[in-house]
């Protein structure tokens, strides 16, 4: 207790924020009768991986705040100076290859240029004078450093990175995590990667580089010490509106009015008290869907997200307010973006039951593939004037129907990790989705998912079903008939302690599942070896020999394991939709009970 105590009297004594300041020297005081907050608070140093840092704000070194996020902007600009003075480390080079960087020697005189930076930020507590922070440190290092004006979209920034041709882009924001939470995500671009990666989330060997760096900026003689890392008072620049309305008018103008010109289209649309609104109004609007109705509670930012217990538009009751709004004004879609708008969530009446009901991720991703086949395999092709086999990806964990969709249309198609750091790095990608409500559908726009551009598709999509007296759904039943109907859930397993998923996991491995719904396991993979095809990933995968799927993979977020399950099931003709619809939702309701008999909780 004296140590710990002592060393949190160190970062306090630091620490650059009165506020997280005082917390500390609170939680101090309180340590002796209840020590939890504090001794979790210094467990370690908040680890730095493929999607940056995130975490519960608050001080010590395990927490999201001002000394973490110094260090971490000077860990980035040792490592884009680093790039800017050697060749860029392939893409391809396995995590913990040795760093053959000179960090210690960053002049001018020895860049081969100068890189430059792009730092945005969400409307999170903390989030701009994180972002503010981040800049003063890269414009101390040398770097040219672009500072967004406003709280704005991730997609906005992940577009800025490319339109500005920068070496790297900084987000802040914890997307769709807890109030409580704030994050880091990093993107590399311009000279210090390979052309497929620019403007994409960062992967191995660039997250463990600039990890090290991070180490060794922390390294100091006093915990929480930030004195050695330099800061400007100016020198940054604060972008104008081009840059953001470049995005806008970009994205409005990946519609096809000629193709589709219909826009009679009543929209509800709700950012979660996120940054998205204005930016989705002015993109719909911009692309002539004119008739949008706001969630008027939801509208404006508001980082403690008053309305939603958890502002996940996956999260059971977030779209409630969306959907009353859409009963009242008699909407003929319903659109969700997540805090940081980089997710969307699509709500549609349905017509069988005449409720509103939201679609999974997976049928967004089947729809918006089929969408982007009618157009010719991309969005916005005369605009950019882009050529060659359309290639579509998607996620391991996503449903196999995008595959065959591809197939059909005689496309290219890729499976990847999960995460958009992967589904991005696709060579001549046009399409990509992931089923937690990702969606990339101009990868030369935003080379990441972006929920504004893909719920302008959406729309696209409706309206014209809609001039033709058609719906989501019966594309829906169309897929099912030429490919079987695909059906996919989620399941996650939230733990309390880490070695719990570890237990899970290594329960797996030991006593695999001998079946799934009565169907014997014919394959299975250990994806943790990994394979010509993936890199190594801590998951197992199941296939059964009725074409059930199972994947199984402890979260890259929080604590938890999550699983992935698929069933498919022929359809022969229209008049046997709603039999197949009933046999995949008991098939589903099966696998869910032998997928918990498998990790030993068939009581939970």
């Amino acid at each position: 207790m004296a140590a710990l105590q002592a060393a949190a009297g160190q970062w306090a004594a630091h620490d650059p924020d009165p506020a997280t300041a005082a917390q500390l020297l609170d939680l101090i005081a309180a340590a002796p009768a209840d020590p939890a907050e504090l001794a979790d608070s210094f467990a370690g140093n908040l680890a730095f991986g493929t999607a940056g840092l995130r975490a519960a704000m608050g001080p010590g070194p395990n927490r999201m705040n001002k000394v973490v996020v110094r260090r971490a902007a000077a860990g980035v600009a040792a490592h884009l100076l680093a790039l800017a003075k050697e060749p860029a480390q392939p893409e391809d080079a396995q995590e913990g290859q040795k760093d053959t960087f000179d960090a210690g020697s960053s002049s001018a005189s020895a860049l081969r240029y100068q890189p430059r930076a792009v730092v945005g930020f969400d409307a999170r507590y903390n989030s701009q004078a994180f972002a503010q922070e981040t800049a003063a440190i890269f414009t101390a290092a040398g770097i040219e450093t672009f500072l967004m004006p406003a709280p704005l979209p991730t997609p906005v920034l992940a577009y800025a990175v490319r339109a500005l041709d920068c070496e790297a882009g900084i987000m802040v924001t914890a997307s769709h995590n807890p109030r409580q939470d704030n994050g880091y995500k990093v993107y590399l671009g311009g000279r210090a990667v390979a052309p497929e990666a620019r403007g994409v989330q960062i992967v191995a060997p660039h997250d463990s580089l600039i990890a090290g760096h991070i180490d060794a900026v922390a390294n100091t003689a006093e915990l929480g010490d930030t004195s050695g890392i330099e800061m400007a008072s100016e020198g940054w620049h604060v972008l104008g509106d081009a840059l953001v309305q470049g995005y806008k008018t970009t994205v409005a103008t990946l519609v096809d009015p000629t193709a589709f010109p219909a826009r009679e289209l009543r929209i509800v649309h709700t950012s979660l008290h996120g940054v998205g609104h204005e930016t989705a109004l002015a993109v719909l609007n911009g692309a002539g869907f004119t008739d949008v109705h706001a969630v008027a509670e939801q509208s404006a930012p508001a980082p403690d997200f008053p309305t939603v217990s958890f502002p996940n538009p996956e999260e059971p009751g977030a779209m409630d307010l969306a959907f009353a709004l859409a009963e009242e004004v008699g909407a003929d879609l319903v659109l969700a973006n997540d805090p940081d708008a980089d997710r969307v969530a699509v709500g549609a009446l349905n017509p069988a039951t005449g409720t509103w009901h939201q679609l999974h991720g997976d049928q967004v991703g089947a729809l918006l593939g089929a969408h982007i086949v009618a157009r010719g395999g991309r969005a916005g092709r005369a605009e950019t004037g882009a050529t060659g086999t359309p290639v579509f990806a998607n996620s391991i964990v996503s449903s196999r129907l995008l595959g065959k969709i591809a197939a059909a249309a005689g496309y290219g198609h890729a499976h990847t990790l999960t995460g958009f750091k992967w589904i991005s790095r696709v060579p001549a990608l046009t399409y990509g989705y992931e089923e937690a409500l990702g969606y990339c559908v101009a990868p030369e726009v935003v080379r990441d998912k972006d929920g504004i551009s893909a719920g302008l598709l959406v729309a696209e999509m409706a309206a014209s079903l809609k001039a033709v007296g058609r719906t989501l759904f019966d594309v829906l039943d169309d897929l099912a008939l030429a490919h079987g109907l695909h059906a996919s859930n989620q399941i996650s397993i939230r733990v309390e302690e880490i070695s719990d998923i570890h237990a899970m996991m290594s329960r797996l491995r030991s006593q695999p599942p001998a079946h799934f719904d009565g169907s014997a396991i014919a394959e299975l993979a250990d994806l943790a070896t990994g394979s010509i095809d993936l890199p190594a990933t801590e998951a197992m995968a199941y296939w059964s020999d009725n074409g059930t799927r199972v994947i199984i993979r402890p979260s890259g977020t929080e604590p938890k394991l999550k699983c992935y399950l698929e069933v498919i099931i022929p359809v022969t003709g229209a008049e046997h939709l709603g039999a197949a619809h009933e046999e995949a939702q008991r098939a589903l309701d099966a696998v869910v009970i032998d997928v918990k008999a498998a990790l030993g909780l068939e009581n939970l």
